[in-house]
């Protein structure tokens, strides 16, 4: 999957962007891992929330304690935001069509331009970031569209931003 950077200065703009315009139907949060309760130490993240959100609504809010993450206006998750080093990505899902009719997953690399001609469409996208010391993945169904923000190291390296869908 191709990753798209955006500028943490915009995170919570494009945040509601996103949810105000597209469908997200799942939401993932975990921890990175590290030391537990019993002080031993575990390289695997512990699922915090696993949730589909088909039939419902995903909200946010953002105050001085952090961020809080809501669905149907119920919070499931807060970020107290003390451990926030990077902005927000948005990874697309492709899947190139095959004979056999399963499929092949297409993994680009970084710098490609989303809407090339010869990519397939995306299946769903991911916005996803590392707050906290967790990993939070908003799951859209098909393309969230994207625009060119600005450079972060020319001639490579880019930033977009979340846009509006059109038509």
């Amino acid at each position: 999957m191709e990753q798209y950077w955006m500028p943490k200065r915009l995170d919570f703009r494009n945040l509601r962007l996103c949810l105000d315009n597209y469908a997200a139907d799942f939401l993932y949060i975990r921890d990175c891992g590290g030391v537990r309760e019993d002080g031993k130490y575990s390289c695997h993240g512990r699922v915090k929330v696993n949730e589909s959100l088909e039939g419902k609504t995903l909200d946010f809010r953002k105050d001085k304690s952090g961020l809080h993450l809501l669905i149907d206006s119920n919070e499931v998750f807060h970020f107290p935001l003390q451990r926030y080093d990077k902005g927000f990505s948005l990874a697309y899902e492709r899947i190139q069509p095959t004979e056999d009719g399963i499929g092949v997953m297409v993994c680009l690399s970084t710098g490609v331009y989303p809407y090339h001609h010869t990519l397939p469409e995306p299946r769903r996208s991911f916005l996803r970031n590392v707050l906290d010391d967790h990993l939070i993945e908003i799951f859209f169904k098909g393309r969230v569209h994207i625009k060119f923000h600005s450079w972060w190291q020319k001639p490579h390296w880019k930033y977009w931003t979340v846009k509006l869908p059109s038509g």
